[in-house]
């Protein structure tokens, strides 16, 4: 075989008639070798062409690993812990580097992540989950179901006050084995599924914390989770406090490698500072700005992604400190001349829908950065007016002499007076005083309060001493809407801001909780959407969108509803920047 391979190498080797080719050619002139020479090379180069283009109309382009996205963030990080974490830089960059037994999708759809199945008993008492295999922190210790029930007994614990407590009050967790769990309620909870998306911590690193060493131990800082990415680096700032966190994707998520590989995350200390970050180039991405600073970003509509929030915003009614409200028809006509539109303009420069319900729309905003949103226009809110006055009029109200409304009875006359409390947000007192200038023009004397939020939040509504209050709510992706109207929240600490009774509405509530058939819920929010559009405890104003800019080379980013700012996160593992060509035959489905 040796031998036969050295004749091989040794044989000289020719092409068929070269030498006759070449004979021919050295007959040429000069002119005719420069023009055969130049058809040679046409054909060859033709020929590149035309196997190029045969190759590509076979390949596509398909996401590759690399890149970097940098982001800024308002705030500074004290707790990257999933049960302590209230700031959206906590939250932003918890959801980055822990995961749960579950994860939430774009769509609002639930799905495994560190579990590989799951399974939910008939009467929706007990919840069963088997965890993946070869599941690791980033330390690289592998996950088992003890690290799941340290997790839940420190959310549990009511000396760390945890704002996740409340998620778990009454669930026993028992381990069938290191990747079996079980958790069982006392009672039904349908939207208990949404709590196994908590954040996973390593039981290994937090056992030796003592309950009073926990919230100040350096792992809130320096965290290791299972999620998507893992810490690379920590900047910190003069003041010794941590400013940018340099994460990289992480190999062995449970739901595959990121593709992006570098995600920066910078925190400043307030609006105008991350705008100028922006600005300067300091950053390439940022959210939940004001509407009014847009234009002066200067960004493309496709930089811009809307996401619909789970809030909504409106004015509660208080008819125990207000018995002004005890007239239906006073509500009504509040109601009717209530320009929404102009407040979904001129507050939120359009980022927003206007709502009549207590439960926001998923709708998904298509509206272009710079596009002028249509108004309700003065016809239309005229026409209401004249709408809301009649209805008052027929009820017995009639204009003083100084335009506002009464009603005399045997007793006493009634005049349509009250005050709006609401907080000292830009946002909330704008839109404050455009419901007062729409209420005046009814015929209605407004008085607008402005507290500062903590104020706001103690002495005005917790003490429920306001005649009408502007607040928001959020709901929840489960929309939950029990701790806002059932009549046992009344009283603080309940949310039940407009002090809402019905024995119909609480049934409906109490029905909602307990079925995990989607139709039923369904058909039981229709009905107690009527029950509410019915009673008109409240006036629904408005729900915001979510206001994310991303630069262009960043791809396959969904706008799905979010409940908080760090859900955009939620499907960043599918995120990409690089990209490659390859066959058709060789992607994967």
């Amino acid at each position: 075989m040796k031998e036969t391979l050295k004749k091989l190498v040794k044989k000289e080797w020719r092409i068929p008639y070269s030498h006759k080719v070449m004979r021919i050619i050295h007959a040429f002139s000069l002119t005719e070798r420069i023009i055969f020479f130049l058809f040679v090379t046409i054909f060859i180069g033709s020929g590149i062409v035309l196997l190029y283009q045969v190759s590509k109309s076979f390949m596509v382009e398909v996401p590759d690993y690399g890149g970097t996205l940098t982001e800024g963030v308002i705030g500074s990080p004290r707790f990257v812990n999933p049960i302590l974490a209230t700031s959206d830089i906590d939250r932003d960059l918890t959801s980055l580097i822990y995961s749960g037994l579950l994860k939430v999708e774009d769509d609002g759809t639930i799905i495994p992540d560190l579990a590989k199945s799951y399974s939910i008993s008939n009467d929706l008492l007990t919840y069963t989950f088997v965890l993946r295999d070869n599941l690791y922190f980033h330390d690289g210790t592998k996950v088992s179901t003890d690290d799941v029930i340290f997790t839940v007994e420190k959310a549990q614990d009511s000396s760390l006050k945890s704002p996740r407590k409340t998620n778990w009050d009454g669930v026993k967790v028992e381990k069938i084995d290191d990747k079996t769990i079980r958790f069982t309620l006392r009672q039904p909870y349908a939207p208990f599924i949404q709590n196994l998306t908590l954040g996973i911590l390593p039981k290994h690193i937090w056992n030796k914390a003592t309950t009073e060493e926990f919230p100040f131990s350096q792992f809130n800082i320096k965290p290791t989770g299972t999620g998507p990415y893992k810490i690379n680096f920590i900047g910190y700032s003069s003041s010794g406090l941590p400013n940018q966190y340099n994460l990289i994707s992480n190999d062995r998520y449970s739901l595959g490698r990121p593709y992006i590989t570098n995600v920066v995350i910078k925190s400043y200390q307030n609006e105008k500072d991350i705008i100028d970050g922006y600005k300067s180039g300091g950053i390439e991405s940022l959210h939940s700005i004001s509407p009014k600073e847009l234009p002066n970003l200067k960004v493309q509509s496709d930089e811009v992604f809307l996401f619909p929030l789970p809030r909504i915003f409106g004015v509660f009614f208080n008819q125990n400190v207000a018995p002004i409200f005890v007239n239906k028809e006073v509500r009504l006509a509040l109601n009717i001349a209530a320009d929404k539109q102009e407040i979904v303009d001129k507050v939120l420069g359009g980022f927003g829908q206007t709502i009549d319900q207590p439960i926001p729309p998923k709708t998904t905003p298509t509206l272009a950065v710079g596009e002028p949103t249509e108004s309700v226009g003065f016809a239309t809110t005229t026409a209401n007016i004249v709408k809301a006055k009649s209805l008052l009029i027929s009820k017995g109200w009639k204009l003083n002499s100084n335009g506002i409304f009464e009603k005399k009875d045997k007793k006493k006359t009634v005049t349509l007076a009250f005050s709006i409390s609401t907080g000292d947000n830009p946002e909330l007192k704008r839109s404050a005083e455009l419901l007062q200038k729409q209420w005046q023009l009814l015929g209605a004397e407004v008085d607008v309060k402005i507290f500062e939020v903590s104020d706001l939040n103690q002495n005005v509504i917790r003490t429920r001493k306001y005649d009408a209050l502007l607040f928001g709510e959020i709901i929840g992706r489960d929309l939950d809407l029990y701790p806002f109207w059932h009549s046992s929240q009344r009283i603080d600490p309940g949310l039940n801001i407009a002090l809402y009774a019905n024995i119909k509405a609480d049934k409906l509530l109490e029905n909602i909780r307990k079925t995990g058939d989607p139709d039923e819920a369904k058909a039981y929010f229709d009905k107690f959407n009527k029950e509410i559009e019915n009673d008109v405890p409240a006036v629904f104003t408005y729900s915001p969108y979510f206001i994310y800019i991303v630069p262009k080379k960043v791809r396959n980013i969904s706008t799905g509803t979010l409940t908080t700012p760090s859900e955009r996160f939620t499907n960043i593992y599918k995120w990409y920047i690089e990209t490659n060509n390859v066959w058709k035959i060789f992607v994967k489905n």
